[in-house]
């Protein structure tokens, strides 16, 4: 494969994960938060955050489908687009006190969050072998912008409107209109048209059963889920115990930072010692940040809990998805890629609609909620850690 095309291509990726991925951390700091303005009881206000893993989720599939037929070009427009439109929608709920609107708009937005987990495949369409760990993970280090561009655009227009966070929703519709500008720049051929007689890879029950495919998909689901799990009721734990809005935005640009910063070198630490290993350092990261959030809540402990939570998702996130790429043929690529994200996203669904409920209501106190979010971590890190030992020390093929 051309390199140099490669190289160009993460580029765009790079740019588009850092541009267009903003509106995410955006999303995710004012969304409970708006959530809690127009939700009719307090177990729903993270219901919106719910609703976009549900887009994704239930997008996932599909947008593989397309992208196999039109190209990668068309999945990621047809993803701004809704974007925006989801932005747009929601700023509307909001302007009119609608909940139920606003969680067709976070809908919505779930499509586009669905394209963002496909740049890091994107990454590796064109790319050699052995590039292909660090064009993922130079593409994930792209979020480090987003780090910066989210939480500013949350402190910059938050409060700009008399409806808290309508002017918020209106930068994410900006944010989306940069897309057909910086998708021109990709240049990923469309896959071929399906030959008359050629394989099409193995059975999806077949691709399931695949040791290394499945363990990927687990460990994938519950670093994403329990990353989403935890951040999605931070600003509503760090507000509930008396600090503010800003707080709560540097704390979740910090997590993000966290999340994105160790890209750079995560893709050399993957060649260096193999994907299981840096995925089973990930789990232990993230363990290591429940027990920071257990410790206490003052504002330094929920800094290093969110710190170590987005080092932990890196690991385990990076990780599993090299690992489900050396797993599958080229032909079996758009529906494994799609399935797999089907699976993530499902658990981070869960994670996310559990949030909220385990946060405001158990235990009848902010800290209470907080602890009983972080305990939930526990009996998925085992799965995960007890599905990686199973893979590596089972007897390879001879």
């Amino acid at each position: 494969m051309d390199l140099a095309r490669a190289r160009r291509n993460v580029a765009v990726l790079v740019l588009a994960q850092a541009i267009l991925g903003a509106q995410m951390s955006v999303i995710f700091i004012v969304g409970g938060l708006a959530g809690q303005i127009l939700s009719p009881h307090p177990c729903l206000v993270t219901l919106p955050l719910s609703m976009i893993i549900l887009g994704s989720t239930l997008s996932a599939r599909p947008l593989a489908r397309f992208m196999q037929a039109r190209g990668r070009q068309a999945g990621f427009l047809l993803a701004v687009a809704a974007g925006a439109l989801g932005a747009a929608i929601a700023a509307a709920g909001l302007w009119l006190g609608s909940f139920a609107l606003f969680m067709v708009g976070s809908t919505l937005t779930g499509i586009y969050m669905s394209a963002q987990g496909f740049y890091r495949f994107a990454a590796t369409d064109t790319a050699p072998e052995d590039y292909a760990p660090k064009a993922i993970s130079l593409v994930m280090a792209g979020g480090l912008a987003a780090a910066i561009i989210g939480p500013a655009l949350v402190r910059m227009t938050s409060d700009l409107t008399a409806v808290p966070f309508l002017a918020t929703y209106l930068a994410v519709i900006g944010l989306n209109l940069a897309g057909p500008l910086l998708f021109a720049f990709l240049d990923i051929p469309k896959p071929p048209a399906p030959v008359a007689g050629a394989s099409t890879g193995r059975p999806m029950g077949q691709i399931l059963r695949t040791p290394a495919i499945a363990v990927a998909m687990i460990c994938g689901m519950v670093s994403y889920a329990l990353m989403n799990l935890v951040m999605t009721s931070t600003p509503l734990a760090v507000v509930g115990c008396g600090y503010d809005t800003a707080d709560a935005a540097n704390i979740v640009s910090a997590h993000v930072l966290a999340m994105f910063a160790p890209s750079f070198v995560t893709g050399h630490l993957i060649a260096r010692f193999g994907p299981e290993r840096i995925v089973g350092l990930g789990l232990a990261i993230l363990a290591a940040a429940g027990a920071v959030a257990l410790s206490g809540v003052e504002l330094e402990q929920f800094f290093i809990a969110l710190i170590l939570l987005g080092i932990g998702w890196n690991f385990g996130y990076i990780g599993a998805t090299t690992m489900l790429t050396r797993a599958h043929a080229p032909e079996e690529r758009g529906r494994v890629q799609g399935m797999n994200d089907f699976v993530v996203f499902g658990g981070v669904f869960l994670a996310s609609l559990s949030s909220g409920g385990l946060m405001n209501c158990s235990g009848g106190s902010i800290v209470a909620g907080w602890n009983a979010v972080n305990l939930a971590m526990l009996p998925f890190l085992a799965l995960a850690g007890g599905a990686l030992i199973w893979l590596v020390m089972r007897p390879r093929p001879a």
